[in-house]
Formats: C-alpha cells, sequence, structure tokens
C-alpha cells in the first residue's frame, strides 16, 4: 500500500487542545488573590511591629549586635580587671611580707562554668595557670549577678584579699586555710572558709553550663589543686588570693 494513502485521512484531522475547565480557573485566580491581599495585609503590618516592637526590628539587631559586643569586651574587662588588681597588689605584698612573685586571683564576675581562678606571675605579668572554682550557694540570687556576704551561714562567697594559710587534711582531702584581711572577709577563719577542692568539679570549662556550688568556700577540681600545691607549698611567704567582682 503506498504510503501517501496512509498519511492522507491524517490531514483532515485537528488538533485537539485541551480547554482548563472554568472551575480550575476560578479557583487559581481566587488563590492567586488571596495570596495578594494577604501579603498586601500582612508586609505592613509586620513592617510596623518590626520597628516599632521591642522584641523585633532595630531594637533586637541592637540587642544581638550588643550581645556578641559584650561577649568580646567582656574577655577585654576580664583581662583589665586582671591587669588592675595585679598593678595594685604588687606594692601591697611587697609591704606587707608577702609572696612577690606570684598571686592568685579569683574574678566573679566571670560565669562558673568558665576559668576564672588564676595564677598570675607579677614578676612578667602573665598568667601561669587557670582553673574553675565554685562560689557559695548563697551568692546566687536568681539573677545574672551574684550577692557576697561575710556573715555565718550566709553561705556566701566574700569578696576581699584572703591570706594562704598551711595546708592540712580535711574533709574534702588537702585543703588550705584562709585568712581575711579586709572588713568584707575579715569573718572567713571562723566561719570554716578554706581552700578545697571537690570531685564535682570539672578538670575543663563547661559553659554556658554552671559548675556546682560550694558553702561559701572558693572549690576546684582535684586536679588543679594539685597544680597548685607547689605554688604555695615552696613559697617561703605566704601567698595572697584576691577574690573580687
Amino acid at each position: 500500500m503506498p504510503f501517501d494513502i496512509l498519511i492522507y485521512p491524517l490531514i483532515f484531522l485537528k488538533p485537539v487542545v485541551l480547554k482548563p475547565h472554568p472551575m480550575s480557573t476560578k479557583i487559581r485566580i481566587l488563590r492567586k488573590a488571596f495570596v495578594l491581599v494577604s501579603l498586601l495585609l500582612i508586609v505592613p503590618v509586620f513592617g510596623f511591629s518590626f520597628w516599632s516592637n521591642p522584641i523585633f526590628g532595630s531594637r533586637l539587631l541592637n540587642n544581638i549586635l550588643i550581645s556578641y559586643a559584650n561577649k568580646e569586651i567582656s574577655k577585654i574587662e576580664t583581662i583589665g580587671r586582671l591587669n588592675e588588681k595585679a598593678s595594685k597588689v604588687k606594692d601591697y605584698v611587697k609591704d606587707q611580707g608577702y609572696n612577690t612573685q606570684y598571686c592568685f586571683f579569683i574574678d566573679m564576675r566571670i560565669p562558673s562554668g568558665k576559668n576564672r581562678f588564676f595564677v598570675y606571675n607579677l614578676e612578667n605579668d602573665f598568667i601561669e595557670i587557670a582553673g574553675l572554682v565554685a562560689h557559695g550557694r548563697g551568692s546566687d540570687n536568681g539573677s545574672d549577678g551574684l550577692f557576697f556576704s561575710n556573715e555565718p551561714n550566709s553561705y556566701c562567697t566574700s569578696l576581699g584579699k584572703y591570706r594562704m594559710g598551711k595546708p592540712y587534711s580535711g574533709s574534702f582531702g588537702l585543703s588550705y586555710k584562709l585568712y581575711g584581711l579586709d572588713k568584707t572577709n575579715n569573718k572567713a577563719f571562723n566561719r570554716s572558709v578554706v581552700l578545697h577542692s571537690y570531685c564535682g568539679v570539672p578538670n575543663k570549662e563547661v559553659y554556658p553550663e554552671p559548675i556546682c556550688k560550694s558553702e561559701g568556700c572558693p572549690v576546684v577540681s582535684p586536679a588543679f589543686i594539685t597544680q597548685l600545691k607547689p605554688y604555695l607549698d615552696n613559697s617561703d611567704k605566704p601567698i595572697l588570693l584576691w577574690i573580687y567582682y
């Protein structure tokens, strides 16, 4: 059979064009209209809230920026406070007969999950070692800051300068007696506030998690007190500890 006979009937066939159902067209139009109206209503309202509401907009952005900035500034402030204390203490330890090479500093403004116990070399102005240290459970007042007290049974940390005393074996093993030198901590010895270790204190930073609390004593990890031991035991003169905020 010739080929043209086969294709001849196709000449008279019209292409079939599928037309959309009237109902589906209306639905699509309604959907587009709904989206458009929603955008016209939501965007201005959200924009107003974004710039006027304290939890939105530039205030939120500023808070975020300030938060990150504070983290950077806090490091600078931490070193600044430490250098300031070290500068002030140099003449003090010399005049009062303390060890002039090393001094212990505890910065209570640093969260407990971060290293805040510093062994500072006063001669060369650098931190030799740093570790975690707990504060008294009475010092936690439920806010970002801490509360400090010198009163008995307050279970609070007391700010001020301390003279590191002789070592002894206490309930928590190796411990060092503390003698408060300021009005803010002069009851430390009678309160049995001492430097000791506790196995619940981690060896490494755990921030943003806090560490355990004490009854008012500066408590470090067993590994860290082992690091502190040579400084204390090999010193001919007492070492000064300064707890500040």
